[in-house]
């Protein structure tokens, strides 16, 4: 899947969430967003990493600890 295909899919996921709003205004999108997508996708990375920390903050462009913080966080981590 291509950058582009993802953007696609996230495009067509919040013009859903809106249909699903019937009107009503949404309030904390930006929040809600990121808490959805990146739970998933720490899980994902950390799954193709083996879970070593150091190589999926580096696919991640993070800081190892921002990291380590964001698993704890998303209880993917103890």
């Amino acid at each position: 899947m291509s950058k582009k295909q993802i953007e696609e899919c996230v495009r067509a996921s919040l013009e859903s969430y809106f249909r699903d709003l019937r009107g009503t205004e949404p309030d904390g999108m930006y929040e809600m967003l990121v808490r959805v997508v990146e739970k998933p996708l720490l899980e994902v990375v950390m799954q193709h990493a083996d879970k070593n920390q150091s190589r999926a903050a580096e696919w991640l462009g993070l800081n190892r600890n921002t990291l380590r913080k964001k698993l704890l966080e998303h209880k993917l981590i103890k």
